[in-house]
């Protein structure tokens, strides 16, 4: 919460910074602009780390019903893919909250679903026959899910992403730690508070990873919008969240993606 006395401030900087900016960056890319001016004005760096905090335990309690639903489904890493989206509910940028009837809702409706275009085969094979495999997480709480994949991975293969600094509810190091990611794969983190990976502003040795993979996993709406352009073989993992996306996509709100840009 920005303290009263701080809101006229925050908001005549925010309105100044918007009425210059270079509207064809991302998104996530002006979220970045605002958050330095809330930063500045608060001196608080990370307004969600309870909610991070909360998130991963709130998972975390339901993570072996989770688990038992792809032991016995009859194509487990389809269903783990399938999962690690509908993880994908957990965002504090698109939603302020969240409940065990939103996410049991979004992973039926995953599960249920019909991915249009989907190449959930392709990126099984992929998965299967690449050397380097970079997975860049999304939020806190979402990483449970995208753990329940990692399991189904070649390990030894596989890099997991978080973000360099606190930025909304996106996962970081601790994070990573704190739900067993960090026992199953290597870890790194981009050195960025960009919610999305802006690589020309990642660390050099994240950028390193990334140009090293042969197969990169991207989750969530922040990732999409910053890597959707970037010539490389991605896998966006993701549900439709807002309408810029959906069109940017040409699918409806709401519809759970997992394909690569054409």
């Amino acid at each position: 919460m920005i303290p009263e006395n701080t809101r006229e401030a925050v908001l005549r900087d925010v309105m100044k910074a918007l009425s210059e900016i270079d509207f064809e960056i991302p998104p996530p890319r002006m979220a970045k602009v605002i958050f330095d001016i809330i930063k500045k004005h608060t001196g608080n760096i990370d307004f969600y780390a309870d909610a991070r905090k909360k998130s991963n335990e709130y998972v975390l309690q339901h993570l072996d019903s989770f688990r038992s639903i792809i032991e016995n489904s009859e194509k487990p890493l389809e269903t783990a893919i399938k999962l690690a989206i509908a993880g994908n509910v957990i965002d504090f940028g698109a939603k302020h909250d969240f409940s065990d009837e939103q996410i049991h809702d979004n992973i039926e409706a995953v599960l249920s679903a019909d991915f249009a275009d989907s190449e959930i085969d392709n990126l099984i094979n992929e998965i299967q026959k690449a050397d380097k495999i970079l997975y860049i997480g999304d939020n806190a709480g979402e990483i449970v899910f995208d753990k329940l994949l990692v399991e189904l991975m070649p390990k030894h293969k596989t890099t997991f992403a978080v973000r360099g600094k606190p930025v909304i509810n996106d996962a970081l190091m601790d994070d990573a730690r704190t739900v067993g990611m960090t026992d199953l794969v290597a870890v790194i983190d981009n050195g960025t508070d960009v919610p999305g990976t802006v690589l020309e502003e990642s660390s050099e040795a994240f950028r390193k990873t990334f140009k090293e993979a042969d197969l990169v996993i991207s989750k969530g709406q922040g990732n999409y919008e910053t890597l959707s352009n970037v010539d490389k073989n991605i896998f966006f993992l993701l549900k439709v969240k807002c309408d810029v996306v959906a069109r940017d996509l040409e699918l409806p709100k709401n519809s759970f993606v997992v394909g690569r840009r054409h």
